[in-house]
């Protein structure tokens, strides 16, 4: 009988999964920045928690330019506290180092971290997301747009799977030094242990980072990367419905990089729109939040209530992760000098090279 039941939540999983079209994807080989595959690379789609890469980014760019260090002081301040989990609950007030924030933005994706993180290097969240849209546009991400620092819903957020992909390998070629980031397994915090969300990590052979990503109108986004013989893979994939759908894609499409040599490959350089792009991307909230689709999710998963992977290229864990410590305090570095005002958006020029995200989005 149970066999039965799960096997028709299995097909009802399919049948609402189904009805998604394939989310965007690309898959880059890091060595040459040749693209192996993609698939809608320019269609504009919510980057949800896959922003904090971007928030990385800007923060290693600060701590080169001598604003601050890895240890200096980031502080939860009351309206970081409030912002809406996944969380810490750290209460307003703490104190802990840029060193902790980026491991814990790397594996527990914390929202309130995130913000507290932009307001502590850059004086308010409003200044951060400047620093976070001219880096973008400097870097060619011509389809993102930022509005905060850690990826919650807004309308104007928007990004595409080549800009992250961009962003991604930019991270990994002028910050080498802190790919250990990414890397980790888990993270001890007050004596609990937090696991990667990353479901590439220890299941994938070779997986050594990036980050994951997730809200009702984005769905389920993977930004994977790994390395196998010498060869360093990098894969974008967002937009779908589950976990189990956005490991399984990753792995394949990883595992197919590796087979396959990128000689007649065209760099990500090369890549431009086709033109057909939708102008504003897709709301995934009506297909994903529902009842009737976790029903079928959690009916599939059970009894374990794990993610059911079917990728022949994931295995479940066969050790338990190796954890690092974080905790509040340890903040001897330098405090950001950036001014200290109100945190409420600043009127100012709109920028010459401003390209309107729809317009950009549509290759214009």
């Amino acid at each position: 009988m149970r066999g039965k039941t799960v096997g028709s939540a299995i097909a009802a999983m399919l049948c609402f999964t189904g009805a998604l079209q394939a989310g965007p994807s690309l898959l880059l080989d890091l060595d040459n920045g040749k693209v192996l595959a993609a698939e809608d690379a320019f269609a504009p789609w919510y980057p949800a928690s896959l922003t904090k890469l971007m928030t990385t980014y800007v923060t290693y760019r600060a701590i080169a330019a001598g604003e601050v260090t890895m240890k200096s002081p980031v502080r939860i301040s009351q309206r970081a506290a409030k912002e809406p989990p996944s969380r810490m609950g750290f209460k307003p007030g703490s104190v802990l180092t840029v060193d902790s924030a980026i491991k814990i933005l790397m594996v527990k994706s914390a929202n309130d971290v995130s913000a507290a993180l932009a307001e502590s290097i850059a004086g308010s969240s409003s200044a951060f997301v400047e620093r976070m849209n001219a880096e973008a546009r400097r870097l060619g991400m011509s389809g993102t747009h930022f509005v905060n620092a850690h990826g919650l819903h807004a309308d104007a957020q928007v990004t595409n799977a080549h800009d992250l992909a961009v962003l991604a390998m930019t991270l990994r070629n002028e910050f080498p030094q802190y790919k250990k980031y990414y890397e980790l397994e888990a993270i001890v915090v007050d004596n609990k242990t937090i696991d990667n969300t990353n479901e590439l990590i220890r299941r994938f052979d070779g997986a050594n980072g990036m980050k994951t990503g997730y809200t009702c109108p984005s769905g389920f986004n993977l930004i994977a990367t790994a390395s196998r013989n010498g060869r360093n893979l990098l894969a974008v994939v967002i937009g779908e419905p589950t976990v189990e759908a956005r490991g399984d894609k990753t792995a394949d499409l990883l595992a197919r990089g590796f087979a396959t040599a990128a000689t007649d490959a065209p760099y990500i350089g090369q890549l431009r729109p086709s033109g057909r792009e939708p102008k504003q991307a897709v709301n995934l909230r009506s297909t994903i939040c529902t009842e009737a689709h976790w029903k079928a999710v959690t009916e599939a998963r059970a009894p374990s209530g794990k993610p059911a992977f079917k990728s022949p290229h994931l295995r479940e864990p066969t050790r338990t992760p190796i954890a690092v410590t974080v905790a509040l305090g340890g903040a001897t570095g330098p405090e950001s000098k950036a001014p200290r005002y109100a945190d409420v958006p600043i009127p100012t020029p709109r920028p010459t090279d401003y390209v309107p995200v729809a317009a950009s989005a549509q290759g214009g």
